[in-house]
């Protein structure tokens, strides 16, 4: 009898485990810290989170022209290192689309639309996007760098936007495993 009780206890006990694995899960995340390019003062942060198929993106950034629009791409390069940040190369493209809006249906996987400064520089902007990817695919952003630009992207000129210099510059680097 007692060996059905421990049966019956251990099944219990797996039966309650097997669900653990579903409170505790890892949620992959990456942050960029923006640096102004030379002669520029734009500065900020972009934290992305992997939501399933898409990435939740949520940027603070300052500096930038008051009331004013600033496209803000994913480049290919995770290298800021030339003083006008051109070493980050061109617009992050895995799907080899034109360029297009964030929510676009033809896009790059690196376009993440504008910034709107409010009257003291300041943008804030949260967008989910799709085409990108925390993991280790041909989609993933980590290690790539982050862009703002001067000007606003237009969404259709190829094969950038028409945004202008590159005002800001920073390392997309994933951030250590959580669990929630």
């Amino acid at each position: 009898m007692k060996s059905v009780w421990i049966l019956i206890s251990g099944c219990v006990l797996l039966a309650g485990c097997s669900g653990a694995s579903n409170i505790f899960s890892k949620k992959l995340s990456a942050t960029a810290v923006l640096a102004p390019t030379k002669g520029n003062s734009v500065s900020g942060t972009v934290n992305f989170t992997q939501k399933g198929d898409v990435v939740l993106v949520e940027a603070r950034i300052n500096g930038l022209k008051p009331n004013g629009s600033n496209g803000i791409h994913v480049h290919e390069k995770g290298n800021c290192s030339a003083a006008d940040a051109s070493s980050a190369g061109g617009h992050f493209n895995p799907s080899s689309s034109q360029h297009g809006g964030a929510a676009g249906a033809t896009r790059h996987g690196g376009d993440l639309g504008n910034l709107k400064a409010d009257a003291s520089g300041y943008a804030q902007m949260s967008i989910e996007v799709s085409g990108i990817s925390l993991g280790t695919g041909s989609d993933s952003i980590t290690g790539r760098a982050v862009i703002v630009h001067a000007g606003a992207d237009d969404f259709k000129t190829q094969p950038s936007g028409n945004s202008g210099a590159r005002v800001a510059c920073g390392l997309i680097s994933k951030n250590p495993d959580k669990f929630f």
